[in-house]
This record gives C-alpha cells, structure tokens and sequence, in this order.
C-alpha cells in the first residue's frame, strides 16, 4: 500500500500500488494551484483506493468547467481527487511511500514556466499526451510586461501582489516539508525585502498554517482556491515567494538545490546546478 497525507495531515488516504500515468504538468493552472514549477501526479485504480481520514473537508475550487481541484482547507496542500473512469489521481509530492512506478512524460511542456528549465530525456507534449481522453486545460492570459515591477496572483485571481524590483535568486527545496506543502517534487522560492512587497488585492482571503515545532515553517494559501502564495515574515524582513505563483519572468532563474538527502525517490535531479544534503555552506 501506497500512504499519503497533506502538510499538516488532517487528510489521508492509501492506495494499491504502483501508481500508473505518472507524469510532471508544466500548465500554468498546476503551477498556480501548487505554487510550484510544475505538479506531478499518477493514478491508482479506484478499487485499491481509501481515505484514512479527512475526505469530509476537503475543500474543492472548479478550476476550468468539469475539473476540480482538491484541497485540506487547514493547510492548503494539494490533495487526491475523488474517482474518474476507474481511477483516482493525486499528487505525488504528498506521498509517504514510493509509488512503485516513475514519471513516464512531461505534459503541456509548452506552457512551462519560464524560470525553470526541463533538463531529463522524459517525453514532452504539448497537451496532454496521445490517447489520453480528457477536457483540454484553458491556460490563463498572459499579462504584458510590467516594467520595474515583478506580479504574481492565485488560481482564482482573487489574491494579488507585487514587487517593486527584482528576485536575485531561486532556490529548489526537496525537504520532506516543501513537498507535502506544495505536494509537489519541490519548492521553487524567491526571496525579496518585506518593503518592495505589497498585496494588491484579497488579502482577506488568505489562510496560513504554521508547522507545529517548525520555527520558520508556515504556509500561506487563498482560502478559495488553495494556491500558495507569498508569505511575509516581518520579523526577519523577508518575503518568501512561491514562483509557481508568478504572472511575470523574474528575472532570476534557480541557482540550485537544497535538501537533497531528503529528495523524493521518484524525482531525478538532471540538472548541473549544485546540490547541497541540507542548507548551502554560508560561503555559498
């Protein structure tokens, strides 16, 4: 049996391996929806799959007509769906086990972001990949460049925000954490001053869980649709932002790899850029 829960693990539920149609989505709703370069997701055969807990409040945002996405409402972490044509689908950066199987494919490649770079010999589609029937995905609008100004927003547009400058840097975290938040392979973050960030709208709706124990660790999320966004730590001064949550080209690009030694053992780094076990040396 498979295990998976979400980062703050009010859901759960099992399912027979191996998971099947492994692949990574590059849309711009996937990045959106796990604040991440992309979202990687498999399927299990309806018939071995249950939930452990928590199926009663997962929270479900129509992100395109007939296509729901699934959510806990506490912690915003990307959960598995409810059963279609025999099978149910969910995120593989949940997952507490190894799902048997290994991403087959890249889909909807042409809509990658432009910050991360596709450097394995996986398959790559612009949709999804032949002779699989389902309704295509509507990509958002792209927005004319702002000069000066970095944007970003959720799935839903009803949170919005801006930066007055630039990122210098990304970073991929594959710590156990970054995974289950984001219920993805990894966390993509920038990281700006508190005073050049500002929300433009709905800041209202946001909803944050904060890992009990972590002195750091909270996620912050739209109560609507469960994208993760931009956190603010006024303490330290500094804005954490999640690129999957990006409108506009950063500038930056990811310098490396943090937190390999915990990396899931269904993703494979193909990238030359450093990796570090934990955080970088300081003099890096």
């Amino acid at each position: 049996m498979i295990h998976a829960s979400c980062l703050c693990g009010e859901v759960a539920w099992e399912a027979e391996g191996p998971l099947e149609l492994i692949s990574h989505c590059h849309c711009s709703m996937c990045r959106k929806s796990h604040g991440a370069a992309f979202g990687t997701y498999g399927a299990a055969r309806a018939d071995g799959f249950r939930w452990l807990r928590g199926r009663e409040s997962v929270r479900q945002y129509q992100s395109s007509p007939g296509f729901f996405r699934p959510f806990c409402p506490r912690c915003g972490s990307v959960v598995a769906g409810e059963p279609h044509g025999g099978r149910v689908f969910m995120p593989l950066g949940s997952l507490d086990d190894d799902p048997g199987a290994r991403p087959e494919a890249h889909i909807f490649a042409s809509s990658k972001a432009v910050w991360h770079e596709i450097a394995d010999a996986l398959p790559r589609f612009d949709a999804y990949p032949p002779g699989f029937e389902s309704p295509a995905v509507p990509e958002r609008p792209h927005l004319t460049a702002c000069e000066g100004r970095i944007r970003g927003s959720c799935l839903c547009g009803g949170v919005a925000y801006q930066i007055e400058g630039a990122i210098d840097s990304l970073r991929n975290c594959h710590c156990r954490r970054c995974r289950k938040a984001r219920s993805a392979a990894f966390a993509s973050n920038g990281f700006v001053p508190v005073g050049v960030f500002r929300w433009t709208r709905g800041e209202s709706l946001l909803d944050a869980f904060k890992v009990p124990g972590a002195r750091y660790f909270t996620q912050t999320f739209c109560r609507i649709c469960g994208s993760i966004l931009p956190r603010v730590d006024q303490g330290r001064g500094v804005v954490v932002i999640p690129a999957g949550s990006l409108d506009d080209d950063p500038g930056a690009r990811v310098r490396e790899h943090i937190f390999v030694a915990s990396k899931a053992p269904w993703y494979e780094i193909a990238d030359d850029l450093p990796q570090h076990d934990e955080y970088p040396a300081p003099s890096s």
